[in-house]
C-alpha cells in the first residue's frame, strides 16, 4: 500500500481510539493506551478528546449529509467521518486540507472503495457546515454537545449555574499541580521558564500557565509535585487528621488522594487503602513509591499503608478490622463534575447508570460508616453534579441514621469561591468563581447515642 501522507497515520490512530470509545463502551484513557508510545501520541490525544467534547454536535450536523442509516456504516468508517468533521470545524487545519487527510486515512483503516464516499461527505459538510449547525444549534443539548438528559437534570438542579457548566464542559481544562511548599515550587518553575499562579484558597494548589506533559514537571519522578484539581486537594484537608489516627481511605486508586493524606499527617498511626481489585491497588501502590521517594519522612508515612482488593459493598471486606478515627470515601460516581477533562463521559454515561449508581454510594456509605469510631470522622466526596448521588443521598442517610451527624465545613479549610453551602454539603461546580472541577463533599462524625 502508497505511504499515507503526512498527518493521516495521526488520524487513523484517531479514529481506531475514537471507535473503540463510541462503538465499544471503552473509556477515552483505555481506548488511547495503545498510543502512549508513538511519537505523535499528543496529536492523537487531542484529535480524540476533542473529537469526543463535541461528538453530539457533529453527528446531527452530519446525518443528513449521509444516504443510508448509520448501521449501514462500518463503526470505523463513521469514526472517521465524524472525526474528520471535527478537525474541519475546530483544527486550525485547512478544511481541504482536512478532506484530503481524511480521505487518505479512509485507506489507511482499509476503506479503499469508500474513498470516493468520504471525500463527497466531507465536502459537503465543508460546504453546508453553517446551515448544518444552525438547525443543531438550536437546542441546548445540541449547541453544547451534552446528552439531554444530562442538560435537564443540570437544569434541574442548578438553573442559574447551568449555562457556564455547560460551558466550562466544552473548554480545555486548567492543569493544577499539587505542591508543597508551594511557593518554592512556583520558584523552580519560573527558573525553568514555566510560568504559574498560586490558587488562594487551597495553600498547596497552582496552576500552570500553559500544560505540559506530566515527565516535564521539575521534581515529578521524586515525589515531589502531582498533578491534581485543586478541588480534589479538599479530600485529605477536610479529614483534619490528628496525629496517631487510624485512617481508611475507601475507593483509593489512583491514589492522589492517599499521597495527600500522607503529605497532611505524616504522622498518623496507619492507612488502610482499599479499591476493587488488584490492578486498581497497582495503581495506588505505583503512586505511593513516587511520592515516598520525595524524602525519609514522606518514605516512612508510605511504610504505613496497607493496600487491599475488596469490594467494600460487602458485608465482610472490613471484618477484623478496629474502627477508624478517619474515613474518606471518594465514591463511584456519574463523573458529571469532571466532563471537561473526560469528555467520554457524555457519551458513555447514560441516565439509566443513576439507579445502580446511588445505591451503590448509599451502600458504601453504610458500610464505612458502620466502621468509624465515636467521636470520629468521615468524609464523603463524588467528583458528580448531581444532587441525587450528592445531597439528596446524603440527606436521606442521615435522617436514616440516628448515630450520623453532620458536622460544619471546618474553619481552617476555606470554602472556594461560588462554591454551594447546601442543607447537607457543599458542592462545587465547573465555571464558577473557583474554576474547579465538579466536586460535592460532606463531613459527618459518629455520636454515641
Amino acid at each position: 500500500m502508497t505511504a499515507l501522507a503526512p498527518g493521516a497515520d495521526t488520524l487513523v490512530a484517531a479514529v481506531t481510539a475514537m471507535s473503540e470509545v463510541v462503538h465499544a463502551g471503552r473509556s477515552a484513557d483505555d481506548a488511547l493506551a495503545f498510543a502512549e508510545s508513538r511519537p505523535d501520541r499528543s496529536a492523537v490525544r487531542a484529535i480524540v478528546l476533542g473529537t469526543l467534547r463535541w461528538y453530539l454536535r457533529l453527528v446531527p450536523a452530519m446525518r443528513e449529509l449521509v444516504d443510508r442509516p448509520a448501521e449501514q456504516i462500518e463503526p470505523s468508517l463513521r469514526a472517521l467521518l465524524v472525526t474528520a468533521a471535527h478537525q474541519i470545524e475546530y483544527s486550525r487545519s485547512a478544511p481541504e486540507v482536512s478532506v484530503h487527510l481524511a480521505v487518505d486515512a479512509a485507506r489507511g483503516l482499509g476503506f479503499a472503495r469508500a474513498t470516493g464516499f468520504v471525500n463527497a461527505v466531507l465536502r459537503r459538510f465543508v460546504r453546508e457546515r453553517a446551515a448544518l449547525f444552525a438547525n443543531v444549534d438550536g437546542e441546548l443539548a445540541g449547541r453544547t454537545a451534552h446528552p439531554e438528559w444530562f442538560v435537564a437534570a443540570l437544569q434541574h438542579a442548578w438553573p442559574e449555574h447551568a449555562p457556564a457548566v455547560l460551558d466550562a464542559n466544552d473548554r480545555h481544562p486548567p492543569m493544577v499541580l499539587r505542591a508543597t511548599p508551594r511557593d518554592e515550587y512556583i520558584a523552580e518553575l519560573a527558573a525553568a521558564g514555566r510560568e504559574s499562579i498560586a490558587i488562594d484558597w487551597c495553600p498547596s494548589a497552582l496552576q500552570l500557565a500553559h500544560a505540559t506533559a506530566v515527565s516535564a514537571l521539575p521534581g515529578f519522578r521524586d515525589g515531589r509535585v502531582s498533578v491534581q484539581d485543586a478541588g480534589a486537594q479538599l479530600a485529605a484537608r477536610l479529614l483534619a487528621i490528628p496525629p496517631g489516627a487510624r485512617v481508611l481511605d475507601a475507593c483509593a486508586a489512583p491514589g492522589g488522594k492517599t499521597g495527600h493524606i500522607l503529605e497532611c499527617q505524616p504522622q498518623l498511626g496507619e492507612l488502610l487503602a482499599v479499591d476493587l481489585d488488584e490492578s486498581r491497588i497497582s495503581l495506588v501502590r505505583s503512586t505511593l513509591t513516587r511520592l515516598g521517594a520525595r524524602d525519609a519522612t514522606l518514605a516512612a508515612a508510605c511504610a504505613k499503608v496497607r493496600l487491599r482488593a475488596a469490594d467494600l459493598a460487602a458485608s465482610d471486606a472490613l471484618g477484623g478490622e478496629a474502627p477508624f478515627d478517619r474515613i474518606l470515601l471518594d465514591a463511584p460516581c456519574s463523573a458529571t463534575g469532571v466532563i471537561r477533562r473526560h469528555p467520554d463521559i457524555k457519551i458513555l454515561r447514560r441516565e439509566s447508570d443513576l439507579d445502580s449508581l446511588v445505591a451503590t454510594q448509599r451502600c458504601l456509605l453504610e458500610r464505612c460508616f458502620a466502621r468509624l469510631a465515636p467521636g470520629g470522622r468521615l468524609v464523603y466526596a463524588t467528583c458528580s453534579v448531581l444532587p441525587r448521588e450528592n445531597e439528596e443521598l446524603m440527606q436521606q442517610f442521615l435522617a436514616a441514621t440516628p448515630a450520623a451527624i453532620a458536622l460544619p465545613w471546618p474553619a481552617d479549610v476555606a470554602l472556594p469561591p461560588g462554591a454551594l453551602r447546601l442543607a447537607a454539603g457543599v458542592q462545587l461546580l465547573p465555571g464558577v468563581a473557583a474554576d474547579a472541577d465538579g466536586f460535592y463533599y460532606a463531613v459527618i462524625g459518629r455520636r454515641d447515642l
